[in-house]
């Protein structure tokens, strides 16, 4: 691990002026995924901003009847809290579907959505990869990749974005709140958050440098069945093969997002259209480019989600 100097932000604009002034500065709350990549040298900061004293941690009701979450607040309470378990039980499930008692003990909710791929690539600097090193190629792509998209990606980079909450968090139109040095902020919807790899696999979401999320809102419930299945290759500690997040309300078309299958939580509202698995799994897929290894997705995909769907209905 490399030098790095560390400070403690008392509040979020002075977190985020801190990041402006200092270069390769890095936000730091649970450190679940920043310190395993600073250990490897994957993520080299030379600066480290601790924000776990901004009181970024609580879970409130917002006046339309929606729910403000603390960039903070982590995995556990958010999925214990009372409200998101009546209200908002795809996003409990998620959540507890995610790593293990102990990780989701310390991981918080802004970490969980700007942790970086888990692509093995990635985490081997013996080994090219755009997203670790701009230019140096994708040995993913014509490598092992039973694990990575199918959808999304490019001739850059074929990761998948790890995380369960931002898929069941996707699913429920949730915003994403920041605020930068000046005393700027701005509400994001969650796909805009995210840019697909295109040529710039190396840049996730469109944050500025000193841009810090402070909250994600969730609007009001939609009452119906909820749902989350993640298919992966043991119970445990592992990341989704496919995971399939659905909210079926008691008037109207199901939600359907994906996690698994893409560098972001993969959604398309314009495919939610009926009870048919199978046709929805389709229109969200139109378009897959899945490797020899892992086009089974393709296929797991429309059989989990008709099977989370028959299951709805009755």
């Amino acid at each position: 691990m490399k030098a790095f100097t560390y400070e403690r932000a008392t509040d979020p604009a002075a977190a985020a002026a801190s990041a402006a002034r200092q270069g390769g500065a890095r936000f730091i709350a649970g450190g679940t995924n920043l310190l395993d990549l600073m250990k490897l040298q994957i993520e080299t900061p030379s600066h480290l901003i601790d924000v776990n004293g901004l009181g970024l941690d609580t879970v409130a009701d917002t006046p339309d009847g929606g729910l403000r979450i603390g960039a903070l607040v982590r995995n556990a309470d958010l999925a214990a809290h009372p409200r998101v378990r009546r209200d908002y039980a795809v996003l409990s499930r998620a959540l507890l579907a995610g790593a293990s008692a102990q990780l989701r003990n310390r991981a918080t909710t802004a970490g969980n959505l700007l942790q970086r791929t888990r692509c093995p690539y990635f985490y081997d600097p013996q080994q090219a990869c755009n997203k670790r090193l701009p230019g140096s190629g994708c040995a993913a792509i014509g490598g092992f990749n039973r694990g990575l998209a199918v959808i999304g990606g490019s001739e850059h980079c074929i990761a998948t974005h790890p995380s369960d909450m931002a898929v069941a968090m996707r699913a429920l139109d949730a915003q994403v709140e920041t605020v930068r040095a000046d005393g700027r902020t701005r509400s994001l919807a969650l796909p805009a958050l995210y840019r697909l790899p295109g040529d710039t696999p190396h840049l996730e979401t469109v944050l500025e440098r000193d841009e810090l999320i402070t909250a994600v809102v969730l609007p009001p419930p939609l009452r119906g069945v909820h749902a989350y299945h993640k298919v992966r290759d043991r119970a445990s500690y592992a990341f989704a093969l496919v995971a399939v997040a659905v909210v079926v309300p008691e008037h109207g078309h199901p939600r359907v997002a994906l996690g698994g299958v893409a560098p972001q939580p993969w959604r398309v509202e314009g495919a939610e259209q009926g009870n048919d698995g199978k046709r929805i799994a389709a229109g969200m897929l139109d378009g897959a480019r899945p490797t020899a290894q892992n086009a089974f997705k393709v296929t797991l995909v429309e059989r989990t989600l008709a099977a989370m769907l028959a299951e709805a209905r009755a």
